[in-house]
């Protein structure tokens, strides 16, 4: 019998997770987390650096997604699939939002990305600044090169014009958190109380409006990037998050087992 449903799971069969990274991302954004999910997990990119409007984000991750997904989506892509989730509520088994308040960017953020957008427009791009990691990443990770090359080198791959185009075409993002209360299905909320990008209150205010949210804030070692960051503690939020959906069975029939969360962390 063929799947007629992709972006479900039974026991025999993959779950699909499509997967939307943040801003000058690519599918490496996902290589420590991916491992961990385990072998009943297909983990699908959605390759958001192709687009250059935000149309042209959108029709990418319609085109992408399955018929009923699994959304997940990372800081920008957060965002991304949160109005998606919004506009076709019916395409949507379950979200996972990382990393990204529905009120938007930070005011100091907006400020930070014009400086760069009028710096980027009369030169050349020479890659993502210490600074920049500082912003991105809990101090404990600085110094860790499998993390900070990683980011780096995603930035030089894509360069000059997928950062451009990111950063003018979605710095204006309205704010959702009225509309929450419109998704009714199993929504994971993940951020981390050292985020330098994210207000964690702003989390905490979504899964009140959520009428089924699971928050689950970290509180060491971790910034904005948690999916490299913090991958192990990511993979055991999702995991518990699909199982409670209904959705997910580990290896062999063997149920995940949920880490403690809670909806008032």
């Amino acid at each position: 019998m063929s799947d007629l449903n992709p972006g479900l799971s039974v026991h025999h069969t993959k779950i699909q997770l499509d997967c939307i990274p943040g801003t000058l991302c690519d599918e490496r954004l996902w290589s420590r987390l991916a491992p961990l999910l385990g072998d009943n997990v297909d983990l699908r990119h959605v390759p958001l650096h192709q687009a250059r409007t935000r149309p042209q984000m959108q029709e990418l991750i319609a085109g992408r997604s399955a018929p009923q997904a699994h959304l997940v989506g990372f800081s920008l892509g957060a965002y991304l699939a949160l109005e998606h989730a919004l506009a076709h509520p019916q395409r949507v088994k379950s979200l996972t939002l990382i990393a990204n308040s529905a009120k938007g960017l930070l005011p100091a953020e907006i400020e930070a990305r014009q400086r760069i957008v009028a710096m980027l427009e009369r030169n050349a791009y020479a890659g993502i600044t210490r600074q920049r990691l500082r912003e991105l990443l809990h101090p404990s990770h600085l110094d860790d090169t499998a993390i900070t090359g990683l980011i780096q080198q995603m930035g030089l791959d894509l360069g000059k014009d997928v950062l451009l185009a990111q950063f003018i075409t979605t710095i204006a993002r309205p704010d959702l958190m009225e509309r929450l209360p419109e998704l009714n299905f199993p929504v994971l909320i993940v951020g981390a109380e050292d985020d330098k990008l994210v207000n964690p209150d702003d989390l905490r205010a979504m899964a009140e409006r959520l009428p089924q949210a699971t928050l689950h804030i970290m509180k060491d070692n971790t910034g904005h990037m948690i999916p490299l960051e913090a991958p192990g503690t990511l993979a055991d939020a999702m995991r518990a998050h699909l199982e409670a959906a209904g959705n997910f069975n580990d290896n062999d029939g063997h149920r995940a087992s949920p880490p403690p969360l809670s909806r008032n962390q």
